[in-house]
């Protein structure tokens, strides 16, 4: 039996991935504006902002919606 994963945009995205995606666009500065959180703030980096988003369920979300607009937006454009 096969699973429909068509409702989960996010299936097989890493985390790393959607981080590696959202610095390349917006970079540490805007993402730390974007989502208020320390790691994005100080001396970003992305192992240290990996380890907090996957022990902070409220700050992986708000990365994780972030990334699904950046992708619409993306797809708008062409």
């Amino acid at each position: 039996m096969s699973i429909d994963h068509s409702n989960e945009p996010l299936h097989g995205i890493t985390l790393k991935t959607i981080l590696e995606s959202l610095v390349k666009f917006y970079g540490w500065d805007k993402l730390g504006e974007l989502i208020n959180v320390r790691c994005f703030l100080y001396d970003p980096s992305i192992n240290s902002s990996l380890k907090f988003l996957r022990k902070t369920p409220w700050a992986r979300e708000k990365v994780e919606r972030l990334y699904l607009k950046l992708k619409k937006k993306k797809q708008k454009k062409g």
